[in-house]
């Protein structure tokens, strides 16, 4: 009977030692448990006032890229109007150089035709004279 009670005994110590063993990993749990929560709470309050200015930022950035889109179409729609517009005058400028262009040849060929005409008067070389040198040249 003494064995039996020794052994009870180891059983009984060993039961407790297994049971404060239990309560001190728990405890260390929970220590640990909160020190993570305090740990969060301060990456929470540092990190919070980052990312608000980080969306600021990509607000600011928006609005940025915004302004220039709105920037470049209107500098591509003032380029398009100074290319139709300096396409209109060089057409206007073209037509009122080359109208008069071509009257004036047509002047300068007018008056050479009647320079030749007088020419041919004065050496004698009428209508007449042309006649009979083409009846010679008849065959």
């Amino acid at each position: 009977m003494v064995w039996r009670d020794v052994f009870l005994g180891v059983i009984a110590v060993a039961t407790l030692a297994i049971a404060v063993a239990q309560i001190g990993v728990i405890i260390a749990a929970g220590l640990m448990a909160r020190r993570v929560g305090h740990m969060l709470d301060q990456i929470d309050r540092e990190v919070k006032p980052l990312f608000v200015h980080l969306n600021a930022i990509g607000g600011d950035a928006s609005r940025a890229v915004a302004l220039a889109t709105a920037q470049v179409e209107r500098v591509d729609q003032l380029f398009a109007d100074v290319a139709v517009r300096i396409e209109q005058t060089l057409n206007v400028v073209q037509s009122s150089i080359a109208a008069p262009a071509r009257e004036g040849r047509a002047m300068i060929s007018a008056f050479r035709a009647a320079m030749q005409v007088l020419r041919d008067l004065r050496a004698g070389r009428g209508r007449q004279g042309r006649g009979d040198d083409e009846d010679a040249l008849f065959i």
